[in-house]
C-alpha cells in the first residue's frame, strides 16, 4: 500500500509544482511522446527479458501492495518447527511420512496456516523431510550446504524481475532523449513558422526528455528496488526453515532449535523470547493432554 501511496505523492508533487508555477497542464499531454518511450521501453523489455522472468515480474508487480511476512508468521513458523522436533523426538523421523503427502489436512502443519498457503516454504520443507527419511547418510553439515544452495538458487531467481526492470528503469531517460531528438527533427521542419508553433514543438520535444526522467527514477526505479526488497525479506523466512531443519538433522533440543532460529531474524521481524516461549509451552501442554 505504501508503494502506491508513493507512487501517488510522486506524480502529484510534480505536477502539483507544475500547476503552481502557473504551467499549463495541457502542454504535457503529448501522446506521441508516450507511444515513443512508453512502446520503446515495453519493447525492449520484451527482447531482453525471457517470458518465465516477464510472468515472475508481473506477479511480483501485481503482489506490491501485500505486505511480506509478520512477526505472527515468523512466530507460527517457530512454533512449527518446535512441535515438529517434539514429534521426531518422540515418535522419530520415519513417522513424519504421513505428514508429508498433504501438508494443510495434516495435524502437524494444518493449524499453521500462514505455512501451509506457501507453497514455496512448504516445498522446502517437505522436499527436506524427504530426503531425511529417505535413509540416506547426510550430516547436518552437508545439509546445511545443501538447503544454504538451495535458497541462494532461489533467491537468484526471485530477483531476476527486478533486475530486469531496473535495466528498463536505467534505459527510459535515454529513451526520452530519443523522443525529444525526434521532436527537434519535427520542429526543424517547421522552423519557417510562426513562434507560437516552434515554441509548442519544442515544448513538446522537451515532455520526451521529461517523461523518460519521471518515468525512471519516479516509478520504474522504485518498483524494481521494492520488488527486489521483498525476495530479500523472504529469504528470511527460508532462513528460519534451514535453521530447523539443520537443528533437527543434529538432534537439537527444540528449544534451543528455536532459539537459534530467532535469534537469526531482524529485530522488526524477531518475537520476544517471553512470545516464543509462551507459545512453545502452549504446543508442549497441548501435546501432554
Amino acid at each position: 500500500m505504501l508503494a502506491i501511496i508513493g507512487l501517488v505523492i510522486v506524480f502529484a508533487s510534480v505536477i502539483g509544482g507544475f500547476l503552481m508555477a502557473k504551467g499549463q497542464l495541457a502542454v504535457l499531454v503529448q501522446p506521441s511522446e508516450f507511444v515513443v518511450i512508453g512502446g520503446a521501453a515495453i519493447g525492449s523489455m520484451l527482447i531482453s527479458t525471457p517470458p518465465k522472468i516477464l510472468k515472475e515480474m508481473l506477479r511480483q508487480l501485481a503482489g506490491i501492495m501485500k505486505s511480506g511476512k509478520s512477526r505472527k508468521d515468523y512466530l507460527d513458523l517457530m512454533v512449527m518447527g518446535y512441535e515438529l522436533l517434539m514429534f521426531v523426538r518422540r515418535d522419530g523421523l520415519i513417522t513424519i511420512e504421513s505428514h508429508l503427502q498433504n501438508p494443510k489436512e495434516s495435524a502437524l502443519f494444518g493449524k499453521y496456516n500462514s505455512f501451509t498457503t506457501d507453497a514455496t516454504a512448504v516445498t522446502f520443507l517437505t522436499d527436506t523431510l524427504e530426503l531425511l527419511t529417505s535413509g540416506g547418510s547426510l550430516s547436518h553439515h552437508d545439509l546445511d550446504e545443501l538447503l544454504e544452495m538451495d535458497i541462494e538458487a532461489r533467491n537468484e531467481e526471485g530477483t531476476k524481475p527486478s533486475r530486469s526492470l531496473a535495466t528498463i528503469g536505467d534505459a527510459l531517460p535515454g529513451l526520452g532523449i530519443v523522443a525529444a531528438v525526434l521532436g527537434v527533427v519535427i520542429t526543424m521542419g517547421h522552423i519557417d513558422g510562426p513562434p507560437a508553433e516552434i515554441g509548442h514543438h519544442v515544448g513538446a520535444a522537451l515532455v520526451g526528455t521529461f517523461l523518460g526522467i519521471l518515468l525512471s527514477y519516479g516509478m520504474v526505479q522504485p518498483l524494481s528496488s521494492n520488488i527486489a526488497a521483498k525476495v530479500e525479506d523472504y529469504k528470511n523466512y527460508l532462513l528460519v526453515l534451514r535453521s530447523l531443519l539443520v537443528s533437527l538433522q543434529k538432534n537439537t533440543h527444540p528449544t534451543v532449535a528455536v532459539e537459534l532460529a530467532r535469534r537469526s531474524l531482524p529485530s522488526d521481524l524477531r518475537p520476544t523470547s517471553a512470545e516464543l516461549t509462551e507459545a512453545c509451552r502452549a504446543v508442549k501442554n497441548a501435546a501432554a493432554t
